[in-house]
């Protein structure tokens, strides 16, 4: 009977929201005016895109479908998928020409904006010389990427691996920890992402994320040190002993090391509960382990600091990154310290594209930009402006249950009972698709697909974050 129950108020809820969303919808269409005229406050942008003459959306939909493989024609963000032609800055265009403000930077990838002249014309000129050497013969692109790039990491952090994607660059730190400790087990946090290969898969605590018939075997997952969800609130100390419970009965005592994001990208804008980090920075290292840091989604400028690891007052033995590397270049990287490095010497290791010519004066030119734009400033001053502005809007929505992350890295967790925590899934839809129709593009995360992800380029301006939260109160309102 209670089941019963519990299925006709789940129907019922549905109901009640998809009611809604047709009122909404239908409302919407009657009165194009006021749309017509809140689009008019768009920030203004001094670039047109030239013509498109390209395929249609519907065009490539039915291309994607037929050539590329499944799992690609699911990762959609909307109802009517968005034919994106041209972008310039925090902007991107549809193929009618028509602009929208990019909350999302390809899912935290773009961090100096759109086509950002820094970062093509080296790479127009660097492609035109020379595309790809090997790194078996001297080239001075890689070489002058890899020192600036440590450059940027704290103590004996100096000694660089290239890689392809943050999936590769998880495996070969994850690999590196098991050579150096002579260990097998890595401890990780649930609700991490670490990527979609056997070990970064075994690593990855999403359901989601993880096939059951691939081998992933010696990690243990920990509590997620989640202040909005989790069982301990914010106590970081608390969250901690459970890393220490993990490695006393469930290893033998000694670990090959633990991973974990900084802020949780995929698992929903999740930051760490303070004092965790550095707890479980001690509990590990007493266990022989490898601390790594992956900063993926976290690193280069984006959380405000250039490391996400520099607010938790740790240092990690490996960093991993990708994505904001090289603004959208197929670019990751492991740097650690010459002696972990070492272990790579046992054998041959090589990455065939690894320090490609062209993605590391990509990366090199990002790096530049980061500096002479002052994207880290402007990710710190415009992202804590806007959290400020969301956690306003909180105030006024019940629907948004909590606010949180640093810098241009903020999440938006809606939920349709703020005392249950129940997620609002398919409100989350109706709200991302009507603040694309009002020309805001953000993206979504969490285990229930209930968080709005915003990460936008580090370029984005207050009167951007004015938009964004002025079309997510406007989306709100009309639910």
């Amino acid at each position: 009977m209670q089941r019963l129950t519990a299925k006709r108020t789940v129907h019922n809820v549905s109901l009640s929201l998809s009611r809604r969303c047709i009122s909404s919808c239908t409302s919407q269409t009657a009165t194009a005016a006021p749309v017509d005229e809140f689009l008019g406050k768009l920030p203004p942008f001094s670039y047109t895109p030239p013509p498109y003459t390209g395929p249609s959306a519907d065009a490539i939909i039915n291309t994607r479908k037929e050539f590329l493989s499944p799992s690609n024609s699911m990762f959609c963000l909307y109802k009517n998928p968005l034919n994106i032609v041209d972008g310039k800055m925090q902007y991107l265009f549809d193929e009618s020409g028509r602009r929208y403000l990019d909350a999302f930077a390809g899912i935290a990838v773009v961090n100096c904006g759109h086509c950002h002249p820094g970062v093509v014309e080296p790479v127009i000129n660097q492609i035109k010389r020379l595309q790809h050497p090997t790194v078996m013969y001297l080239n001075h692109a890689i070489a002058e990427f890899s020192e600036a790039l440590a450059s940027k990491l704290p103590g004996d952090l100096k000694v660089v691996f290239f890689t392809n994607s943050g999936t590769e660059a998880n495996e070969l730190a994850l690999m590196m920890a098991k050579l150096y400790t002579g260990c097998q087990d890595i401890v990780s946090i649930r609700n991490g992402y670490h990527g979609n290969a056997p070990g970064t898969m075994g690593a990855t605590a999403h359901s989601t994320w993880k096939f059951n018939n691939v081998v992933q075997t010696g990690t243990h997952h920990a509590l997620n040190p989640d202040p909005y969800r989790g069982v301990f609130g914010s106590d970081g100390e608390k969250y901690a002993r459970d890393v220490q419970d993990l490695i006393q009965y469930g290893t033998s005592g000694h670990i090959a090391g633990f991973i974990c994001e900084t802020i949780q990208g995929v698992g929903g804008i999740v930051e760490l509960a303070p004092g965790y980090q550095s707890a479980a920075y001690d509990i590990v290292k007493k266990a022989g382990g490898l601390f790594i840091a992956d900063e993926v989604q976290s690193g280069f400028a984006r959380t405000g600091d250039f490391w996400g690891f520099e607010a938790h007052n740790v240092v990690p033995d490996i960093v991993t990154m990708a994505k904001g590397i090289g603004n959208g270049f197929p670019l990751g990287a492991v740097v650690t310290t010459p002696e972990i490095a070492g272990v790579l010497t046992r054998r041959c290791y090589f990455n065939t594209f690894g320090g490609n010519a062209v993605a590391a004066t990509a990366g090199l030119a990002v790096l530049d930009v980061i500096e002479k734009d002052n994207l880290q400033e402007n990710a710190s001053m415009v992202g804590s402006y806007l959290k400020g502005r969301l956690s306003q809007l909180k105030e006024k929505h019940e629907i948004i249950g909590d606010v949180r992350g640093r810098g241009l890295m903020l999440g938006v967790e809606l939920v349709s009972d703020r005392k249950l925590k129940t997620p609002a899934t398919a409100e989350t839809l109706h709200i991302m698709n009507q603040m694309k129709e009002l020309g805001v593009l953000v993206g979504k995360g969490g285990h229930f697909g209930n968080v709005f992800r915003i990460t936008p380029p580090l370029c984005f301006t207050k009167e951007d974050a004015d938009y964004l939260v002025e079309t997510m109160d406007y989306s709100m309102s009309r639910m």
